[in-house]
Parts: structure tokens; sequence; C-alpha cells
């Protein structure tokens, strides 16, 4: 096993988000074709991102398992079920999806006024917005990590969507907090502002990624029209 200080951009995109620029307090190893990144507050959790062959990574785990007990295993969902067979102690929790993309997104469908980044006064109604329409959203104003929001108006200036820029790493932009008001919904707003958010994000960067729940279709289908490929993840804990 070694001790790695950097995680590439050639790397999994997964581990090179997780590890937040090796910021302080992140930490990193490998074990044959296994690698795991520790850091702690990404996307409200203390993550430990794992990659490589089930076996491999198993026994990377077993050596450092005394320092990574209260993190929140993330990997492949494969690669988590593999785990489970392999380690004592190691039970999955949930399962959701990554998403990424390389590329510009497609034109955006026609709005009443177009997305824009929000000004500092205009974050009060990204709050209520979020209380009303998504209150389990992960990004929100004020939390840790959230750099930015962009919203989209109707023609009356009525705030109908919103997304964030939160935990992006120098090559990966990622998009949270998405949202829109429920009577808004159906017309291609928050297509048009995750176009937005994608095409502002991939400046000087190699990939845009967001995290999306397995249930959500509608976001799922919104995602996928906009170049966005779908990796599913699994989540675990030690006990």
């Amino acid at each position: 096993m070694i001790t790695l200080d950097r995680i590439t951009e050639a790397d999994d995109p997964l581990l090179l988000w997780a590890a937040q620029d090796m910021r302080t307090g992140a930490r990193a190893w490998a074990h044959g074709d296994a690698a795991a990144v520790a850091c702690r507050d990404v996307s409200r959790r203390d993550r430990l991102a794992l990659r490589g062959s089930p076996d491999d990574v198993a026994e990377l785990l077993r050596r450092i398992r005394p320092q990574v007990l209260d993190l929140n295993p993330v990997a492949d969902a494969a690669l988590i079920d593999a785990l489970v067979a392999r380690l004592d102690g190691f039970a999955p929790v949930a399962r959701f999806g990554w998403m990424d993309t390389t590329g510009p997104a497609p034109a955006p469908p026609a709005t009443p006024a177009p997305p824009h980044w929000l000004s500092e006064a205009e974050i009060p109604e990204v709050s209520a917005l979020l209380k009303a329409e998504h209150p389990g959203s992960w990004a929100k104003p004020g939390y840790s990590g959230v750099r930015r929001w962009a919203g989209l108006r109707d023609a009356g200036g009525t705030l109908l969507a919103v997304g964030a820029e939160a935990w992006s790493v120098p090559e990966i932009g990622f998009v949270a907090g998405v949202a829109t008001r429920a009577s808004a919904r159906g017309r291609g707003l928050g297509r048009a502002l995750c176009a937005f958010l994608t095409a502002e994000l991939i400046r000087d960067r190699s990939r845009v990624a967001l995290l999306v729940d397995n249930a959500n279709v509608a976001a799922i289908r919104t995602y996928r029209k906009l170049g966005f490929r779908l990796r599913p993840l699994a989540a675990a804990r030690f006990s």
C-alpha cells in the first residue's frame, strides 16, 4: 500500500471530485489497482471514494479501515455489492447516480428570460424557492462548498428555476440544487437552466458532473438530453 499526494486528471472522475483538489485534510491511498480518497464535507458527506478490482479494494480497505471507519464509502454500485460479499461489517445504505458530460450542452429551449448568475441580493429568493419546492436539496445558500447560484425568471420577474455550482474542482464543474417552481414545470425551464450551468462550468474544465436520485426519472431524462451519461453508484457504511 502507498499513500498518494494527488489524484491526476486521468484517474476516475469520482475520485478526482471527491479529493476536492486534495484540500487540507484530504487523504488518498493505493494498493494494486485499487485507490481510495477520503475527504470530509463533500456534498454534505464525509466521503471515501473507491475504485479498482473488488479484491484489491477489499484489501486496501482492510489496511486503512481504522482511519476511515467514520467515513461514507461510495463507488460504482457493482463494486459496493462485491465488497459487501468480501468484508465483514460493510453494508450498503443507498443507491444513486453520478452523471457527467465532457461536451457542451445542446442549445436549450427558448425561455421568457435567459438564465443568469444571481446576485447576492437575489439569494433570499433562492432559499424561498427551495423551501417550497425542494426542501431536501443537498445544496442551499450558505452551505459549505456552495459557490454561486443561477436562476431563470419569467417575464414578470418571478424566479422560476434555480441551480448551483457547488463542490467543483479545477477539472470538474459540479451542479447541485436544481429546482423548478411546481407551477412552471413541463416547460423546459429546468433543462434550459442546466444547459446554462453546463455551458458555464465546462469552460476551462474537462467535464461537468452531478449526483441524481435513481427515482428522479424526469431529471435523469433531462440530463441525458443535455449529453450527460449515467453511472450507477452506491454508498455503504462500516459497522
